[in-house]
């Protein structure tokens, strides 16, 4: 089993804003020794002080990800302040909304080496520290979208598939190896994050989540939650458990859901025009935030804490006997949706 949260040495990407300074946050409060990973080093030190001034310990790292020597020197200096790494979050990302046809190969480079590779480059250097202590927990953060792609996302829906795929052998050999790492995949639906405000958009419009839309503490809980208590897979809201059951029952027809009225489409974009600003290659300047612009789309979720963070066997039980008629039912609410 994990040590306790107050005792445990835990790595977090993206920490500087959105799920991952949140994430940061909670696991301040509960004592854990939190080193903070992202470029943007102002925000950083902002979520360190919030952390420090309740006698939270942290400590700052800046490092992109995507370089691999980078987040070498994070685990090596995590290890030398802290003396271990118990639980390792990978959770940086970026985003860009366009057509296939307006993405870039660069554009494409830089999502898969920062989404997927620095997943890769995260466990690749937790690993043999967590290996040297003979446990620890790799928590990997995909999205709704590692198990249905959405159209004008292709490259960012394609970097989280890879998490995913990735997540589910890493899991697979550690279990084989008894080595005693565990591995979580968190899966969130649309959350209120500053992700839309970061992503690029060549769409002339600034981007927006699918509705419902829920909170980043929904996920931080989830992830702080993995690192106490690690299981396979966390859906974080409703939204992306259906998708997933949608997905499976009938992907062609999901298809023709999505594209009917364009609806996917109108419902991944605001009425208000792209700034022009965006995360892709340059941290955003400032001290970062948790939440989004979307605080008025933000529902409560009772999906995830009644049934993703229950004991295992109700979420089997839940999994055995969700009537296939609420599917149908919500199938044809949609299509009702699109069709106005």
């Amino acid at each position: 089993m994990p040590r306790p949260l107050n005792e445990q040495v835990v790595v977090i990407t993206g920490a500087s804003s959105g799920i991952g300074r949140e994430a940061a946050l909670m696991f301040g409060q509960a004592g854990a020794a939190v080193v903070l990973v992202a470029r943007n080093e102002e925000a950083l030190h902002d979520v360190a002080h919030e952390i420090t001034r309740t006698s939270g310990r942290a400590l700052i790292a800046p490092a992109d990800v995507s370089e691999w020597e980078q987040v070498q020197i994070v685990a090596r200096t995590a290890v030398d302040v802290f003396g271990r790494i118990d639980t390792w979050v990978n959770n940086a990302g970026i985003s860009l909304y366009a057509t296939v046809d307006d993405t870039t190969v660069e554009e494409a480079q830089r999502i898969i080496e920062t989404n997927f590779l620095g997943v890769v480059h995260g466990v690749s250097a937790a690993l043999p520290y967590m290996k040297r202590e003979g446990q620890g927990t790799i928590i990997n953060v995909g999205s709704v979208e590692s198990q249905r792609a959405l159209p004008l996302q292709a490259v960012y829906a394609a970097s989280k598939h890879a998490v995913k795929g990735y997540t589910e052998a890493l899991r697979m050999e550690q279990q084989a190896a008894a080595s005693g790492i565990r591995v979580t995949l968190i899966l969130p639906s649309g959350i209120n994050t500053p992700l839309f405000n970061h992503a690029r958009s060549k769409i002339g419009l600034k981007p927006m989540p699918v509705p419902p839309v829920y909170t980043p503490e929904l996920v931080a809980r989830s992830i702080v939650r993995a690192a106490a208590s690690p299981q396979r897979t966390i859906y974080v809201g409703g939204a992306g458990h259906f998708l997933w059951m949608l997905q499976r029952l009938n992907p062609a027809l999901l298809d023709q859901i999505m594209v009917a009225n364009k609806s996917m489409f109108r419902m991944q974009t605001t009425d208000e025009p792209d700034n022009g600003m965006d995360n892709l290659y340059q941290p955003m300047p400032g001290r970062g935030r948790v939440h989004g612009d979307f605080d008025s789309l933000t529902k409560p979720s009772i999906f995830t804490p009644l049934i993703e963070l229950s004991p295992q066997w109700l979420r089997q039980i839940f999994a055995m006997t969700i009537p296939a008629s609420l599917v149908m039912g919500a199938i044809y609410g949609i299509l009702r949706f699109v069709k106005r």
